[in-house]
């Protein structure tokens, strides 16, 4: 007789869950234990904050435009985060770190035109070098920053874990990113809510999921507002600005990575974001800074705002 375990715990600095199915509690446990250090093993690998991390040594070299080689996991992580850069055409990339030394959203003040533009040569894949296993940057004081694959890539490995492990039912959030290895026993779906870009406190939608990734991108976890304008976190490396026309973009895909990145590149490419999303064909749904919401998610309870 299978039973439903869950277990919140803290990582990558969000609140996290696992909800699984498992024989007993023992079993449950192990298998818990065994993603957790998982999530923690790619945290500290890849972390910014972290001294140690490979991602540190690696922009510690990005500071004097040296190269570096690095391990074939970190690898992996370099050419998907090329292949987002190639196919959003400049938009998503891991380069553009560097701007939140101008943005800071816990203010309530812009930055200043020259901070921005003291920043954008420091910014573009274009201008690092890539060939395994030797990442080479050509201008000094670069860096890179895997805040937009790190997270999702950590919950499709949590979910490759526990499948390993015989677990054949269970939803996986990573903070907001969800990666559900398959329906509860009954074969009915996990249903997930949307949260609204504006109200943390309610939902745009709830939809249905049985297996597979679902990932959230928006303007509504870091923001500052000035004369009624929002300006989010998410901002174009091309400007340095904040972009504007999407208020938020959910993605379903097979991974989280590409659910995340997808979600993400179509809040970069603002009100056109939404016809590309059309274009892609993948199940999506999406909220304008009016309100306005569309896509092609079968919604179990539609928007009430």
């Amino acid at each position: 007789m299978l039973k439903l375990y869950s277990f919140p715990f803290s990582a990558m600095g969000t609140e996290c869950n696992l909800h699984f199915y498992a024989g007993d509690r023992a079993r449950a446990e192990k298998t818990f234990q065994l993603t957790i250090s998982e999530v923690h093993r790619i945290e500290k690998r890849y972390s910014r904050y972290q001294p140690d991390s490979i991602l540190s040594r690696i922009n510690r070299i990005a500071q004097t435009g040296g190269s570096i080689a690095v391990d074939e996991e970190t690898a992996g992580l370099l050419n998907y985060a090329y292949a987002c850069y190639s196919n959003s055409n400049g938009l998503f990339d891991i380069t553009s770190g560097v701007l939140r030394t101008a943005w800071n959203f816990a203010s309530d003040k812009l930055p200043e035109q020259k901070t921005i533009e003291k920043l954008l040569p420091k910014i573009g894949l274009d201008k690092v070098l890539w060939e395994y296993p030797l990442l080479k940057f050509l201008v000094p004081g670069m860096e890179l920053d895997l805040g937009g694959i790190g997270k999702e890539y950590a919950a499709d490995r949590a979910s490759e874990i526990c499948s390993a492990h015989g677990i054949q039912h269970g939803l996986i959030e990573l903070g907001g990113d969800i990666n559900v290895i398959g329906p509860h026993p009954n074969d009915t779906p996990w249903l997930i809510g949307i949260q609204h870009p504006e109200d943390p406190e309610s939902v745009i939608a709830t939809i249905e999921i049985s297996q597979g990734a679902l990932a959230s991108s928006g303007n509504y976890e870091r923001c500052i507002k000035i004369d009624e304008k929002r300006y989010g976190h998410i901002v174009n490396p091309l400007t340095g600005w904040p972009v504007h026309g999407l208020s938020s973009v959910s993605v379903i895909a097979k991974e989280c990575m590409v659910a995340g990145s997808i979600s993400t590149i179509a809040m970069l490419k603002g009100n056109a974001g939404t016809q590309w999303l059309a274009d892609l064909g993948m199940p999506h749904l999406w909220m304008d800074e009016y309100k306005k919401q569309g896509g092609s998610i079968n919604l179990i309870t539609p928007s009430v705002h």
